[in-house]
């Protein structure tokens, strides 16, 4: 059992989630057997990826998933988070492969959870175009019209603020654009996308729908009013603008009217209500005024004309990601939600958490895991209503514009080989697991 000081880590409710998460374009590979994506466009473009790889193999789990799921249940997980590939799916065989997966998992005992979007998006649509959110409905129904008579469980989207940011604000992620504030509008579709798949999911029979946000504390970086200014509009710019349209069925003040289209309508969609609220949580972010210069952080330039500046958090450790540790940050983040939306928070899911750092006897990955579990039970013990915890990541994988430098997974993957070997964080995590079962 892991402890702390001697002290096992207190045990959860009972029908307690317990999983690990995975993405389809991280993993699956099988890049020539699917339609492409805008990652595809994206990585093929020189300078990009900073190891110059692709994900076109990648773990090879398109050809290796019985292995996988091997993985899963002898992890002893309970529930394995993964995302379809719409690429895959517009091929017209790909949906096959979800079925073999599903079945299998199902036959490991283990409760499938799919992610609809986890930002492959196939080359050609848009997420700038109104029209893409309509588009993702058709797809969402499809695969449900598939899987739904054995998933019971579906997230729509996985961080549409990253996606955002990342993607087309600041164009370190696919598809690469440099927009800043014009990026709005993309956000706007993939809520409304989000909207219009529960409908398409509702429609379809289910009834346990969430949605995977990304979310994190926000610190002024001091208590003069610039700095705590610049920390508030950018608490509403990455968690607020994301969470109060699906909670709350508005924008923050002063951003609907940044958005395109009828948007009092679009929010009627957008708000549809929940099951459950998934958060993927890593680390706070210690925001100040801007400083009129270029900023280089966790590996991304931020411009010298955004209305902030992102600035290092000091006295915790830091993952090999360059990420700070900081375990109470999310009963912080958890506990805060509660307050702010009250009864309009339904029960949440941690639907990702986890680190970078290299090797197989991964210890700095258990102590993580160990603090943050327990954090998330300080919020449980508070008042929260946590339904579940997923680990990012089970295995090893393209970690985005990083290549395959920064390695989350509980289970290492030998890039030449594909040989897979559980570290010794998997080892832990499933004493943990064993030590949460129910008792006779």
């Amino acid at each position: 059992m892991a402890t702390d000081a001697g002290n096992p880590i207190p045990r959860f409710p009972a029908g307690f989630l317990w999983g690990v998460s995975t993405s389809a374009h991280q993993i699956e590979g099988a890049a020539d057997e699917r339609e492409p994506s805008v990652w595809d466009a994206f990585t093929a473009e020189p300078g990009r990826i900073k190891d110059g790889s692709t994900a076109a193999v990648a773990c090879d789990h398109y050809h290796r998933h019985t292995e996988d799921v091997a993985l899963l249940a002898g992890l002893g997980v309970n529930a394995y988070r993964f995302s379809v590939s719409w690429p895959r799916v517009r091929s017209g065989e790909g949906l096959d492969f979800y079925d073999r997966l599903v079945d299998d998992l199902c036959a490991a005992g283990v409760r499938p959870v799919p992610t609809l979007f986890h930002w492959d998006l196939p080359a050609g649509l848009d997420w700038l175009e109104r029209d893409t959110a309509a588009r993702f409905a058709e797809y969402v129904t499809r695969v449900a019209d598939r899987l739904g008579d054995r998933v019971t469980k579906w997230i729509t989207l996985n961080e549409p603020a990253e996606h955002t940011l990342l993607g087309h604000a600041l164009g370190v992620h696919a598809p690469g654009r440099q927009l800043l504030f014009d990026a709005l509008p993309v956000a706007h579709h993939q809520l409304l996308a989000h909207g219009l798949a529960v409908r398409a999911l509702r429609a379809s029979g289910a009834t346990d729908i969430g949605i995977a946000n990304s979310h994190g504390p926000t610190w002024a970086a001091s208590t003069e009013a610039a700095d705590v200014e610049a920390a508030d509009f950018y608490d509403v710019l990455l968690n607020r603008l994301f969470a109060d349209p699906l909670l709350l069925g508005r924008y923050p003040e002063g951003i609907g009217e940044l958005m395109p289209g009828d948007v009092e309508a679009d929010l009627k969609v957008i708000a549809e209500p929940l099951d459950w609220y998934g958060i993927n949580y890593y680390a706070p972010t210690r925001v100040g005024a801007p400083q009129g210069a270029e900023i280089e952080f966790g590996g991304v330039t931020m411009p010298a004309e955004l209305p902030f500046s992102v600035r290092e958090i000091e006295g915790h450790p830091v993952t090999d990601f360059g990420w700070p540790v900081v375990p109470e940050g999310l009963t912080e983040l958890l506990t805060g939600f509660r307050d702010r939306y009250g009864d309009r928070l339904p029960p949440v899911v941690i639907t990702e958490n986890g680190c970078s750092y290299p090797g197989i006897d991964d210890q700095e990955r258990i102590a993580y895991l160990d603090g943050h579990i327990r954090a998330l039970h300080r919020a449980v013990a508070a008042g929260v209503d946590v339904r579940g915890y997923f680990v990012w990541s089970l295995l090893d994988n393209f970690e985005w514009a990083e290549g395959y430098a920064r390695r989350f997974g509980l289970v290492h993957v030998d890039f030449e080989t594909l040989e897979r070997t559980p570290k010794a964080s998997y080892r832990w995590y499933r004493e943990l697991l064993r030590a949460q079962a129910p008792t006779a």
